[in-house]
């Protein structure tokens, strides 16, 4: 798998107002503020993001994104394991950056929507996951290797069947978040 993704296209906005309101006032409300000078200045933002939007007309809003994704068989043998691999630093990146959350949660709430959902994801990335629930130890040269417990000359001497489905069921939530909350998976 190759997968190129350019920068997202880009718009000319004339932010003159904004910034002179900010100077002028701080980031207060500006309503309780604005005087007759910050109409001029408003007058003025206004003819250049007119300029500015023949300019994004001809230039920018005929451009796209440049996309190019080349997948390869093998790709989705285990398509579920390689999607593990972007999908799960896009989250972190996500986390680490992100600037809101959904308007139906609360920030606490989305926070640990997005832990599961890594967490999910990074379990995903660990092939010996179940490792933690089963523990073997070779058969002795008296053991039969035909005996019912043993496997390619190992005997099971521990299992934790209820942890390792606790722990699958965890991950399963884990994706099942992802797929309910993958339209606010932006920044």
């Amino acid at each position: 798998m190759k997968a190129t993704f350019g920068k997202y296209t880009n718009r000319l906005v004339c932010h003159l107002h904004d910034r002179h309101m900010d100077k002028k006032y701080g980031t207060c409300n500006w309503d309780d503020n604005q005087s007759h000078e910050d109409y001029a200045i408003e007058a003025i933002e206004s003819g250049i993001q007119r300029v500015y939007n023949v300019f994004n007309w001809i230039w920018f809003d005929r451009r796209t994104q440049k996309v190019k994704v080349r997948i390869d068989p093998w790709d989705t043998w285990g398509m579920d394991h390689t999607l593990a691999h972007i999908i799960h630093p896009m989250l972190v990146q996500l986390k680490a950056t992100n600037h809101g959350y959904p308007s139906d949660l609360s920030e606490q709430e989305w926070d640990d929507i997005m832990d599961e959902m890594i967490w999910a994801f990074e379990q995903k990335l660990r092939d010996d996951w179940e490792a933690d629930y089963y523990e073997y130890r070779e058969l002795g040269p008296e053991e039969s290797k035909d005996h019912p417990e043993s496997l390619f000359g190992l005997k099971l001497i521990w299992e934790d069947r209820e942890g390792r489905k606790a722990h699958q069921e965890r991950m399963t939530n884990g994706f099942k978040l992802f797929g309910k909350y993958y339209e606010n998976l932006w920044d």
